[in-house]
């Protein structure tokens, strides 16, 4: 299957490094018109000098209203939106503060409800657009040691399958994609955080596999690649008739209840 998305342009929120720029690269390996997405000018210009074909700068700290402006004044119409900009962090449930409840709805939730709101209307009237949200499998095996993370996750869950009903019929296609724990540097710092640093890494995976995140059958963290390829995918053509889903690559979770 070779998937061709010449033509196309996409966003892809928080895409200077981890899943984002996985994701990044894989739509502009394919032949998409890719803008890469982080908060400051310096780290999208690190991450296009790494990229292939004719990325875009597409700077702006989205989870605001000036910075989502500061994106759609770069890229005022996308045919594929991945939302994928999301923050995480391990906090015992009590101690959470109600800033860090709304900072974490704010990023990992209501930046793509905004981005969603700003393209989907150009997408349904050119009868084509492909729109997925980065989920996790904590938003259905919610971990005790970051109930706020898997909160926002459960929430894009809903957010998806509301967004694909408003595209019913239009040509859009709206999921999202339950990402399991997945080798990026922030959680290789997260995993160190929860299992020590005296470890060398491949054991220190394997404890906190074993330990936090026992329900996984793969194992092993995810590599962001992986991720890409299931969103590069659905971005295409061949993914039309796969719509208001929550599709899986989160290592098999074997306790995941899913829409």
């Amino acid at each position: 299957m070779r998937i061709d998305l010449s033509g196309k342009t996409a966003l892809v929120t928080g895409s200077t490094q981890g899943i984002g720029a996985a994701i990044a690269t894989g739509l502009a390996e394919a032949g998409a018109r890719v803008g890469v997405n982080g908060r400051s000018e310096a780290s999208v210009a690190m991450a296009i000098e790494l990229m292939n074909g004719e990325p875009v700068a597409a700077p702006g700290d989205v989870s605001t209203d000036e910075g989502c402006e500061q994106v759609l004044s770069v890229l005022p119409q996308v045919d594929i939106l991945v939302n994928n900009l999301g923050i995480f962090g391990a906090k015992p449930a009590l101690e959470i503060s109600d800033d860090e409840w709304r900072r974490y709805f704010e990023v990992n939730v209501l930046a793509a409800v905004r981005l969603t709101r700003a393209y989907l209307p150009g997408m349904k009237e050119r009868g084509w657009g492909r729109i997925q949200y980065i989920a996790s499998d904590s938003a259905v095996a919610i971990p005790a040691e970051m109930i706020h993370y898997g909160m926002t996750k459960t929430a894009l869950l809903a957010v998806s399958r509301g967004f694909a009903k408003e595209a019913a019929g239009s040509g859009v296609t709206v999921n999202s994609v339950i990402a399991g724990p997945t080798h990026t540097g922030g959680v290789e710092d997260f995993v160190y955080q929860l299992v020590g640093r005296d470890l060398p890494w491949e054991q220190a995976q394997r404890a906190f596999m074993r330990e936090h995140r026992p329900q996984s059958l793969l194992q092993r963290l995810i590599e962001p690649e992986e991720i890409a390829n299931m969103v590069v995918y659905l971005s295409s053509p061949f993914a039309s008739a796969t719509t208001g889903g929550a599709v899986r690559v989160d290592g098999g979770y074997v306790d995941a209840i899913l829409p």
